[in-house]
């Protein structure tokens, strides 16, 4: 094989590029965060339209348990506040939005499954929730209740509703919409007569002013929903460095505080802080 000379020109040009790449690398801090702290900015995945859990306000900035817990995390990985850009990720786009870098972690009421492992790594979990329904408060909708024929809505990506076909009702007629939003105001219409997902979730939507007194859980309990932090899939650092900030959230009362002061409103009744790695079935 035959080498060429690289005369001295050509070898200047060569370590101009490489400095030049080296100096435009930093630009790479900006995109999801390094998982490590220092750098730039650290985007983290919630939802918009939930709240007491993830909400974007009308003045543009963010509150909810999630939003607290991923705060929490994204500080001990060495980000403050204004180093966090939150992005919304509805549940259908979750594991293309960790696969795609578009993220660093996502904290959004994401349930650990051994489906969605297959393709994320998790962290946590860090809320044991409970599937039940919201109806209107004049409903008789209640534990017991035969749902076949009865039109129940959640969102797309969620199995909420195909939950409530494959244990309780096989003829129940499913409405997916793209957000919690749409699901509400299809129940307050007449549209649908419940809306199904997490209690977490439902307690959130109920508590709100402006539905004050119009819905309440039917109190069923039809799953245990063990809330993770979901990473790239092979991201074991970082999944272990949030698993460490959420062990120290627990231990110096900042969880409970989170639930007490997004969930206190709804007289949410919360199960305690799970433990790490611990997956209630």
């Amino acid at each position: 094989m035959k080498l060429r000379k690289v005369t001295a020109a050509a070898a200047a040009a060569v370590v101009l590029s490489l400095t030049a790449t080296a100096c435009g690398g930093d630009n790479d801090k900006n995109d999801s965060g390094s998982g490590s702290g220092g750098g730039d900015k650290i985007k983290i995945g919630i939802k918009y339209d939930q709240p007491g859990l993830g909400l974007k306000e009308p003045d543009g900035s963010f509150s909810g348990f999630d939003v607290d817990v991923a705060t929490y995390v994204a500080k001990e990985l060495g980000y403050k506040p204004d180093q966090i850009e939150f992005v919304e990720t509805k549940s259908a786009d979750r594991e293309n939005a960790l696969a795609r870098g578009d993220v660093k972690f996502i904290a959004a009421t994401y349930s650990i499954n051994d489906e969605r492992k297959q393709k994320v790594d998790f962290a946590g979990p860090y809320l044991l929730a409970h599937q039940d329904l919201l109806v209107k408060a004049d409903s008789d909708i209640s534990q017991g209740t035969d749902l076949n024929g009865k039109k129940l809505c959640s969102v797309t990506g969620s199995t909420s509703a195909q939950n409530v076909k494959d244990t309780i009702a096989p003829k129940a007629n499913l409405r997916q919409y793209g957000g919690y939003s749409e699901c509400l105001a299809g129940l307050q219409s007449g549209a649908v007569d419940a809306l199904t997902t997490d209690d977490s979730i439902l307690a959130g939507f109920a508590a709100q002013d402006k539905y004050e007194g119009q819905f309440k859980l039917a109190g069923l309990k039809l799953s245990n929903e063990n809330y993770g932090v979901g990473v790239k899939k092979g991201d074991k650092e970082t999944a272990d460095k949030i698993n460490a900030a959420l062990e120290k959230m627990v231990s110096d009362g900042a969880w409970q505080k989170a639930v007490d002061d997004n969930f206190g409103p709804a007289s949410y009744k919360n199960e305690p802080a799970p433990k790490i790695g611990a997956i209630v079935k």
